[in-house]
């Protein structure tokens, strides 16, 4: 496995999915599309990644943290997980079907 291959692979681990909200789909007539993704992963990384994956022009990449909520489960409080939402704009005349998937 060559070291362009390992690249390749890493930045496949970066993007979870993509989230399908009311929001979400509004923010599609913007030329924007969300994403659930790692962590840890960066603005750059990110944006290399949905180039990659989806084969389109990224003008810009918007990240965000949502804490986790305080939900109770049988009678126990609980919490529920972090996660990092990345908001990705596309170039202008660039498209991602998500429903077709990668």
């Amino acid at each position: 496995m060559t070291n362009k291959n390992k690249i390749d692979i890493a930045l496949f681990d970066v993007i979870s999915y993509p989230l399908v909200t009311e929001k979400s789909t509004q923010q599609s007539e913007h030329n924007q599309v969300a994403f659930l993704v790692n962590k840890t992963a960066t603005k750059p990384t990110i944006k290399m990644a949905v180039e990659l994956a989806f084969n389109v022009k990224v003008d810009a990449v918007n990240t965000l943290i949502l804490k986790g909520k305080q939900k109770k489960f049988r009678g126990r409080l609980g919490c529920q997980s972090d996660y990092k939402k990345a908001i990705v704009t596309l170039a202008k005349g660039q498209t991602i079907d998500i429903a077709s998937g990668i």
